[in-house]
């Protein structure tokens, strides 16, 4: 068996017998406000709870399904709101990187480099973000078998990190719709690293409102639920406090005043199961 390898970010260490993790926040950088507030709450709800937090949000969202759609502040006007995220809250920071040449801006900036799902194959970027030495969270795209996450694995461990995350974040199933192949977690740890489950984008309906993607937010808690039970070691959700009127991803982030009873439901599954869930990854 691959030995486990624990992730340090920030003073968090991720990984088989330790916290929950949490990686959450609004789809999109929309203005300083926002993300202080949904920071400083989700902050406040994890602190209770006994789980670690990790803030998340995209300075841009370079795959909407159409131009004219809202992708975000850009990426220094974004990374000047994260780091305040940062420095107020706190937290550790996560965002989406997109190309090699934001790789050392970012980095500058964020404690975790994420690579969206589209790019998960793309050799030179997932290299120039390991290099970094940040940690770096690799969605498993929606067109590949977990076991292909394997060649992702060397491509970062290439570079003599093991500073990796996995997330699985539910694989295309026709047209305009994801479906959540659970035995990718157990199939994704056999390689040594934390396997978060992205519970929001798994409910994605891609392209499923013509020149937008749809989503079906009742089905987040029910996934995330299944994911602790199988013993995932975090868990991403896109969090608003009116995800309705947010300008991406609303029909499937959770809105930010139900986190704390959604939190408390998996935790009493994972506690349910013992000290350390995560095992049965591995069984």
């Amino acid at each position: 068996m691959t030995p486990l390898h624990p992730v340090q970010i920030n003073g968090l260490t991720v990984g088989r017998g330790h916290p929950l993790l949490v990686i959450a926040g609004p789809c999109v950088i929309e203005n300083d406000a926002l993300c202080l507030d949904v920071a400083d709450r989700l902050q406040r709800i994890t602190s209770r709870l006994g789980v670690s937090y990790i803030f998340k949000s995209s300075y841009d969202k370079a795959n909407r399904t159409s131009v004219a759609s809202f992708r975000g502040i850009g990426m220094e006007e974004g990374l000047r709101v994260l780091e305040r995220v940062r420095r107020e809250t706190g937290v550790p920071i996560l965002s989406d990187v997109h190309g090699i040449e934001e790789v050392r801006a970012a980095a500058a900036v964020l404690d975790v480099l994420q690579i969206p799902a589209f790019l998960c194959r793309q050799t030179d970027l997932l290299v120039a973000a390991a290099r970094t030495g940040r940690v770096v969270n690799v969605k498993k795209g929606q067109f590949l078998a977990p076991g292909d996450m394997k060649h992702v694995v060397e491509k970062v461990e290439s570079t003599g990190s093991n500073r990796l995350m996995l997330t699985e974040r539910g694989a295309s199933f026709g047209y305009n719709n994801l479906v959540v192949d659970f035995r990718s977690l157990p199939i994704m740890r056999q390689w040594g690293y934390p396997v978060i489950f992205d519970a929001t984008h798994s409910v994605q309906l891609p392209g499923g409102a013509g020149n937008a993607s749809s989503g079906q937010r009742e089905f987040v808690a029910p996934l995330a639920r299944a994911a602790v039970a199988v013993g995932c070691d975090g868990l991403f959700m896109e969090v608003h406090p009116d995800p309705d009127h947010a300008p991406s991803d609303g029909p499937n982030m959770v809105p930010l005043d139900r986190v704390e009873d959604l939190l408390r439901h998996v935790l009493t599954i994972r506690e349910a199961l013992g000290t350390d869930a995560s095992t049965f990854l591995t069984a």
